[in-house]
């Protein structure tokens, strides 16, 4: 079970997230509050897992709360100006819900969590209709400055580099300020691979295989050994 908090200086959408959060059973509201202040203190004395916090509140924002409860949680925004999820991801938002929030993209962002969570995925919510969404197209990619849109068909793989990584797609290489667990989390799992400490590739994107080594175009991928039975087993088919 997780255990979530609402932070949100407006009523009405405290009351819809914990009106969302009542139809997914694996997920329990422990507390809510329309002050900051004292919604940090609960999650500084308190065993949560997951908090939905609004950015923009008075006495502290949801930025400065993030920073003082530093990972002790996972933290998922929710926000009515979309320019500021790059401040979220820049101090490890899980993802961030745009106002008004569906019921669809408020439960694929709980699923995004759970993984980060290291548990099972959600038990389907007690509702009339099917909310599973089809994984997406396309990714944000967090640079210097800017989100950039990154289609996930032109993606051949991905090159981590320390404290950043590299996208190699068909036409460019785009260098992105997050880490490579970061960048494998975004992409879809059922075209996307990790295969190496520093390397995720796109499936549909081999060319062919040679022992340890995996080619791409022009490009020569070490397979890891850690790596190499799940691999296998995904492009077996046995997934």
């Amino acid at each position: 079970m997780i255990r979530c908090v609402v932070v949100d200086d407006k009523p009405l959408a405290i009351d819809i997230l914990n009106d969302y959060i009542s139809k997914v059973p694996d997920l329990i509201l422990v507390f809510s509050s329309t002050n900051p202040l004292t919604a940090l203190e609960y999650v500084m004395k308190s065993e949560v897992d997951l908090v939905f916090l609004d950015i923009q509140m008075p006495q502290l924002n949801g930025v400065q709360f993030m920073k003082i409860v530093n990972e002790k949680c996972q933290i998922i925004l929710t926000t009515a100006y979309a320019e500021y999820a790059l401040d979220g991801f820049e101090n490890n938002a899980i993802d961030y819900l745009l106002k008004p929030v569906s019921f669809e993209r408020f439960y694929k962002a709980v699923q995004k969590a759970m993984r980060h969570l290291n548990l099972n995925e959600v038990t389907q919510p007690i509702i009339s209709y099917q909310p599973a969404e089809p994984e997406n197209d396309f990714i944000f990619i967090k640079t210097e400055y800017k989100l950039i849109k990154v289609d996930t068909d032109d993606i051949l793989f991905v090159e981590g580099m320390q404290n950043y990584v590299s996208i190699h797609t068909k036409t460019e290489k785009i260098l992105s300020l997050q880490n490579i667990k970061k960048t494998e989390e975004q992409l879809p799992k059922k075209q996307f691979i990790r295969v190496h400490k520093s390397y995720i590739v796109a499936v549909k994107k081999i060319n062919s295989i040679e022992r340890s080594r995996i080619y791409i175009g022009d490009a020569i991928i070490p397979l890891g050994d850690v790596y190499k039975e799940q691999f296998y087993k995904l492009i077996e088919g046995k997934q």
